[in-house]
């Protein structure tokens, strides 16, 4: 990709947010974090300031009783990987210990491979590729909680099951999108089902997808598989609807978040099933966390994204006081060899824990958005269908991924 002079001003603008300092006490070392994420962008609403929030919440809770030193502060990767790059590199010259959040696969694929380079770490908490922790994975890096293969098979499985084994793609034409396709493709035919074909559009670039529509329209599929995010999943839906393919063909989100059904409307999302391996109101730990992180975000309640940058930093900073802050700024790898050793707890999933390829265990939650009858409150939007266990989301694992 061309590096451009504006993205790396930007980049370098963004970067010098951190001020190497002297520690306010000599035996405890700032432990630095850095939220790289979506703040202007089509990921927004389901990371950016909210995931944020997430990361500081983890901070203020924990941090802050353990008497660790924490320093934490974000940038907008704008959805490029030139300029996810140049942060992440300033960020980590800089004195930065680990980077959270990074929606976007392609940014994640890059600041994955300079945190292995300079042995720091990279806190995946929304971007989804499985490919991060299966032929790209890294002993520096943690993806939490979902990526494609889990979308594939808990919201692909789950429709395929049902009879409805004709599919066609709209596809994000980036690593991301390719992914959750070629996952749920696969899904559809190990069920002797059939995938009639796909569009792949320019990302992030489009917003009208009236032509790709009506190429699905002509396809005789009976579902259409969206294998895109955030403000284009949410133009999809919308657009599919108003030119009434919602009543030709079965319409599926195969990653939608909170944000995404709030943003369309219980009027035109009703019925529509989703996986998410976090929902606010499924029980009473995750009423609580999402309580506490309200006043920091009340227009925006918690997705699985913003979860995931909450459970993941606090789950590094348990980490991180076990090996003591001088020992766990050493070494990247290190650190994160103690996090997948420590069983996982926390108010957003409950307990769980981190595979020796980095990749989180916890299960799948099949979800259907309410009809407008049935939502009791602004973001009351969901019904629970089913729960799959980890064991049957989480991805085999690669050849190459066993870390010690």
């Amino acid at each position: 990709m061309t590096v451009s002079r504006r993205n790396i001003l930007k980049a370098a603008a963004a970067a010098s947010t951190f001020r190497p300092g002297r520690s306010r006490a000599q035996d405890k070392p700032i432990i630095r974090i850095g939220v790289l994420t979506d703040l202007s962008g089509t990921y927004r609403d389901n990371t950016g300031p909210t995931s944020v929030a997430c990361c500081r919440q983890a901070v203020e809770e924990f941090a802050e009783g353990n008497g660790l030193q924490v320093e934490l502060t974000s940038a907008d990767h704008q959805n490029k990987p030139d300029v996810a790059s140049s942060i992440a590199r300033q960020w980590f010259d800089q004195g930065v210990d680990a980077i959270a959040d990074v929606p976007t696969s392609s940014v994640a694929l890059a600041v994955s491979q300079i945190a292995r380079e300079k042995d720091k770490i990279l806190l995946d908490a929304s971007a989804a590729a499985m490919e991060i922790t299966y032929n790209q994975c890294s002993p520096n890096t943690i993806v939490w909680s979902f990526d494609t293969y889990e979308k594939a098979q808990s919201t692909g499985g789950a429709l395929v099951k049902t009879g409805l084994k004709s599919w066609y793609f709209i596809t994000a034409d980036y690593v991301f999108g390719h992914s959750l396709e070629e996952q749920t493709a696969a899904v559809v035919n190990k069920n002797q089902g059939e995938v009639k074909g796909n569009a792949r559009y320019p990302f992030p670039d489009t917003t009208d997808f009236s032509a790709f529509l009506q190429q699905a329209a002509t396809s005789g599929a009976q579902v259409l598989g969206l294998a895109n995010a955030g403000a284009d999943t949410v133009n999809c839906v919308k657009q599919a609807a108003e030119f009434g393919l919602n009543k030709q063909m079965r319409i599926a989100p195969l990653i939608m978040f909170l944000q995404d059904v709030h943003s369309i409307g219980l009027q035109t999302a009703q019925g529509l099933t989703t996986s998410e391996t976090f929902y606010w109101d499924m029980n009473d730990r995750t009423r609580a966390f999402t309580k506490r992180v309200l006043p920091k975000t009340p227009r925006n309640y918690p997705s699985q994204a913003h979860a995931s940058a909450y459970a993941i930093t606090l789950h590094y900073l348990k980490a991180v006081q076990a090996l003591g802050p001088r020992e766990a700024k050493l070494s990247g790898r290190m650190t994160v060899a103690r996090m997948k050793s420590m069983p996982t707890d926390d108010d957003a999933f409950g307990t769980g824990r981190i595979r020796i390829d980095g990749r989180g265990e916890f299960p799948s939650y099949l979800l259907q958005v309410k009809t407008p009858s049935e939502s009791k409150s602004e973001w009351d939007l969901y019904k629970v269908l089913a729960t799959t266990p980890a064991s049957e989301v989480v991805h085999p694992l690669g050849p190459k991924c066993s870390f010690t």
